[in-house]
């Protein structure tokens, strides 16, 4: 398997403790329109049921645009979000946002990546091997297959 095709599948499943307690505290919060530091609830159609899925993300803004970062790589959302075309809902409280996400290409990635870094290291730096918002430009380039990112629009 090429570096590539190890990256491209790269995924770490979050523990216990994150599934049962910090995941559903953050998702419960947020379904009731309390957002902890941008967070938002994902809804995608699942790629074999069909049926709405359902995960907390933090929601990354940079200047005027606004982005989804897979900190632990290539989740069960990210792939849900590939099958649908892009097609996802936001949720907070009652609100939700239909939008259409756009994979960024690797090389595209780096800045996004350190602003993400900037604002949620404590909570995700452990998923980027030591990388961290200060970390050369080289460094947020070697670690941008791990971490697909998407950009968020208006359908």
């Amino acid at each position: 398997m090429t570096m590539a095709q190890t990256d491209s599948v790269h995924y770490r499943r979050p523990g216990w403790f994150t599934r049962n307690v910090m995941n559903r505290t953050v998702a419960w919060l947020t379904r009731r329109g309390v957002s902890i530091w941008g967070s938002r609830v994902l809804e995608v159609p699942g790629r074999r049921s069909g049926l709405p899925r359902q995960v907390p993300v933090n929601l990354l803004t940079v200047g005027d645009v606004r982005y989804l970062v897979a900190p632990r790589g290539n989740a069960e959302w990210v792939r849900n979000v590939r099958a649908s075309g892009g097609r996802l809902d936001l949720l907070l409280g009652r609100s939700r946002e239909h939008q259409l996400a756009t994979e960024l290409a690797d090389d595209d990635k780096a800045e996004v990546l350190r602003a993400y870094l900037r604002r949620w290291k404590a909570e995700v730096g452990v998923f980027f091997e030591g990388v961290d918002a200060d970390s050369p430009e080289s460094e947020l380039r070697r670690i941008a297959p791990r971490h697909p990112v998407f950009r968020l629009s208006a359908p």
